[in-house]
This record gives structure tokens, sequence and C-alpha cells, in this order.
């Protein structure tokens, strides 16, 4: 049998799920579902992408680093985008649905968890909010007990003659990644001697400034729909989300800005 664009793509199944659970459909349900759908979807690309450059940190492998990084933040400055979309949702409209979401939160987004721990933002505490069973909860507790991204840079550091201190090398992997002012004259002497890898420290920052984009914009996102409320499925709402805000994932690139 011919195979079919449709067919490839799993349109059936796809334009399937989206289901609004209100009775008669409210009209921005289906807004709501899809949004969120996209955002899982690119939830696990970029799991994939950050996947091939922790590889290619370790094996420093400088351009495919690059390129990678290039795609990874033009990802996240596509989910900043999507969120002028949402806002188009009034809170009245929120509201006429929000109560059929019942338990469900986006505060159980097991691959946004471990997107973070990819990162290197690592709260073993979140594994008792994951209720999407033991399938999600595998993959989240493997996240925490593997080296971070920001380990794999350490990796890609030493390759390139920065001194990586005995304790950071040996370090729990199941802590977030910390600020290392022990490595950041390191940095910044590949900064000023080799071009090529200063491209990946720009792009790297890019990358971080756009993620502390995306988590502002989907706080005030948040507040200007529901306020001060509790989020669904009892979540802290604003209060939680506001806990990540600037949180930087490679501080040590950040650390020596004025310096530069």
């Amino acid at each position: 049998m011919t195979l079919t664009y449709w067919d490839y793509l799993k349109l059936d199944e796809l334009l399937a799920l989206q289901q609004p659970r209100s009775t008669p459909p409210e009209h921005d349900e289906s807004l709501f579902i899809i949004i969120h759908q996209v955002y899982e979807l690119w939830f696990k690309q970029l799991l994939h992408e950050l996947d091939k450059v922790k590889r290619d940190l370790s094996q420093n492998k400088l351009y495919e680093s690059i390129h990678t990084f290039q795609r990874s933040r033009t990802i996240m400055k596509t989910l900043v985008g999507q969120l002028d979309i949402l806002e188009t949702m009034t809170p009245m409209s929120f509201t006429s649905f929000r109560d059929r979401l019942d338990t469900a939160s986006g505060f159980q987004s097991a691959q946004y968890r471990e997107f973070e721990f990819l990162l290197g933002y690592k709260r073993p505490e979140m594994l008792k909010h994951q209720t999407g069973g033991a399938v999600h909860r595998q993959a989240l507790e493997r996240r925490l007990s593997e080296p971070s991204l920001v380990d794999h840079f350490y990796e890609f550091l030493a390759r390139n003659g920065v001194t990586i201190p005995p304790e950071l090398v040996d370090r729990d992997v199941e802590q977030s990644n910390q600020p290392q002012p022990a490595i950041q004259e390191g940095i910044l002497r590949l900064y000023k001697s080799k071009p090529s890898i200063a491209i990946l420290f720009e792009l790297m920052t890019d990358f971080d400034e756009g993620l502390q984009e995306w988590r502002y914009r989907h706080v005030k996102l948040v507040e200007r729909t529901i306020g001060n409320k509790r989020g669904t499925g009892g979540s802290l709402g604003v209060a939680f989300l506001k806990e990540s805000l600037f949180q930087p994932v490679f501080a040590d690139l950040w650390a020596i800005r004025h310096r530069l």
C-alpha cells in the first residue's frame, strides 16, 4: 500500500485527540487543549535535542553542539511565542471550562519536569507529585540520577583545558547545579581566546535567556488568568511558578558577563 502524508503522520489519531470535556463544548477549550498538546510535543523534541547536546559536549564535538543549540534556542523562542496565542483567551473564557479540568494540572507534566532535571534544576521532592504512572516516574528517576547538561558542559570545558575541581567531578548529580567560581576564570579564557567556543557560549546564554523569558511569560499569563487562586490539581499556582523565575541553567556564563 502506498504511504500517504496522512498515514505517515497518523493524522486520524492525532486529530481525534482534542476532546473538550465541557458540554456543550466551550469555544476556547479547544484552543487550551491544542496549545498544551503542542507544548508537550515541543518538550519531547527538546529532550531529544538536548540529549544529543549532552553527548556532543562530552565528545568535544563543538560544531555539532553549536548546531543543536541553535535549534534548541529556536524551539525555546517558539514556546514563548505560543503564549501570545494563549493570551487571547480571557479569564472569563478560561473560567467557563476550568472546573472540567478537575485534578488535571500542567504542574503534573512529566516531560517538563524531565526537561528541568536534564538542565540541572533538580528537585527530588517533585517526584511525589508525579501522577502519570510508572513509566513517567521511571523516566524522572532516571533523569534525576544521571548527569545533567551542565555536568556534560564541565566535561567539554575539561577537554578544552579548564581545570575542573575533583569535588565538582565527583559531585552528587541528584543535586541542582550551582555557580562554580572555580571554573569561571577558565571559561573567561576560552571566551577570549577561542572565537568558535565563544559562539557556543553565546548560544547557550541565548537558550538560557529564552527559558527564563518563557518562565516569566508563563507566570504572568497564569497571574492575569487566575490571579492568586490555587492552580488546578491542588498546585500552588503563581506562587509555585515564581520559585523557578530567573534560575539560570548556565550560571557561570552569566557570572562573567561584566568581564567580557
